[in-house]
């Protein structure tokens, strides 16, 4: 036994924890959001069509989508540090190959290209389940929705930093530097969690005669219809939010002829106030409780946001951003909550399995969405956007489990 394994950790490095996790998914999203807005710079270097691009590009959310519940089932079985580990090590090792040798310059191809952003993509979507479960582990019960929500807002901040920095990077030392600067994120995360993060340790009440440490009895989440239930009323409510995180820019510009700057004044109001919100209602049902009403009442106004702005197409644009703004806004505020109340729902022994199923939900509408919006936009109209968001959300509120089916088993204080 290591030193590690012997040592006890007291309840205040909880944390650390935290902050090891949220250094995890910002390093994650850093590379995730960054890479997309290199796109013009990518276009350009690697002489791609603005269609292979798009494929390029969604090959990342396509790797995501495909591999969390499967990093969801290792973090079950091999524990949230491992699989932390595995993946932040190997996704910045892969970053370092493009750095060195996948980039113009290399003469890298789209198929090399795309292969590789769908792997980092795979490889890096080991953060959402294993750093979800270690918060989850690490808080008790009156602290759980506050911590994952702050955790949850690593995504955003993360995503802001790789938005600023990858694209200045792409057009003024090229795509080595725009590699290389996430995978020393990653590595980063990486030197953090084996250094940081660890198991509490065990309760000495032994687990149930015919059960196991690995599965403690608890019945698979991927086979319980409420926690699938939760997972794709998450999916439907992500629909307004890559609605308007991708295509608000592009909305103005080609309806309302207005320029980059007020697109990203909407776009940051929306990430900036769905963190903010996200840590209101997480710290905010740890004292109600009540999350799962929470997550339907945020899905009925995001509904009635994105209705909203259906309606005011046409409206001055004053009108229409503050519309967009809002539905924005509430599009981000529901995931702490749902991260939170999925991972309760399934146990402490699956947690990660819970985990994994709802960010497969969520990353693949996340990558069908925006193959979807130019489609209808062709054969319809913006307004015809704005009014499908506004289904999504309105649909996931009866999706979503009420409060009067909250029987679930719980994860022990630690």
């Amino acid at each position: 036994m290591s030193s590690d394994q012997r040592r006890s950790y007291g309840p205040r490095h909880r944390w650390v924890v935290l902050s090891v996790g949220v250094g995890a998914q910002a390093a994650f999203s850093a590379m995730f959001s960054g890479i997309p807005v290199t796109g013009v710079a990518m276009r350009s270097g690697y002489h791609l069509s603005t269609e292979a691009l798009g494929l390029v590009l969604a090959c990342i959310g396509l790797g995501v989508a495909a591999s969390d519940i499967v990093w969801g089932l290792l973090t079950d079985r091999f524990g949230d540090r491992r699989v932390l580990l595995t993946g932040l090590t190997s996704t910045g090792a892969l970053l370092a190959v493009m750095a060195a040798a996948v980039t113009p310059q290399d003469g890298a191809g789209v198929a090399l290209l795309g292969l590789c952003l769908a792997v980092a993509g795979a490889l890096g979507g080991s953060v959402n389940g294993a750093s979800g479960r270690a918060v989850m582990t690490w808080f008790g019960e009156g602290e759980r929705g506050f911590a994952m929500s702050i955790r949850q807002t690593a995504i955003p901040v993360g995503g802001a930093v790789g938005v600023a920095v990858l694209p200045w990077l792409a057009g003024s030392y090229g795509f080595r530097a725009a590699y290389a600067v996430p995978a020393a994120f990653c590595l980063a995360a990486a030197a953090a969690t084996w250094r940081w993060l660890h198991e509490p340790t065990p309760p000495a009440t032994p687990a149930a005669p015919g059960t196991t440490p690995a599965t403690s009895g608890t019945r698979s989440p991927l086979r319980r219809w409420d926690v699938w239930r939760l997972a794709l009323a998450g999916a439907l409510l992500t629909v307004p939010q890559f609605a308007v995180l991708s295509f608000t820019a592009i909305f103005l510009h080609d309806v309302k002829g207005e320029g980059a700057f007020l697109a990203s004044l909407t776009v940051v109001i929306a990430q900036l106030g769905g963190g903010a919100a996200r840590i209101w209602t997480g710290r905010r049902t740890d004292r109600t409780g009540g999350r799962r009403t929470h997550i339907r009442a945020i899905g009925a106004l995001a509904g009635l946001a994105m209705a909203g702005a259906a309606v005011l197409t046409g409206a001055p644009t004053p009108l229409t951003v503050a519309a967009l703004a809002v539905g924005g806004v509430l599009a981000n505020a529901w995931h702490g909550v749902a991260y939170t109340e999925i991972a309760a729902m399934a146990g402490a022994d699956r947690a990660g399995t819970a985990l994994g199923l709802l960010g497969t939900t969520l990353f693949a509408t996340g990558f069908v969405t925006p193959l979807l919006v130019p489609a209808v936009v062709a054969h319809a109209s913006w307004a015809t956007v704005w009014a499908l968001a506004a289904a999504a959300s309105f649909l996931a509120v009866p999706l979503a489990p009420g409060a009067a089916r909250a029987r679930r088993p719980t994860f022990r204080a630690r």
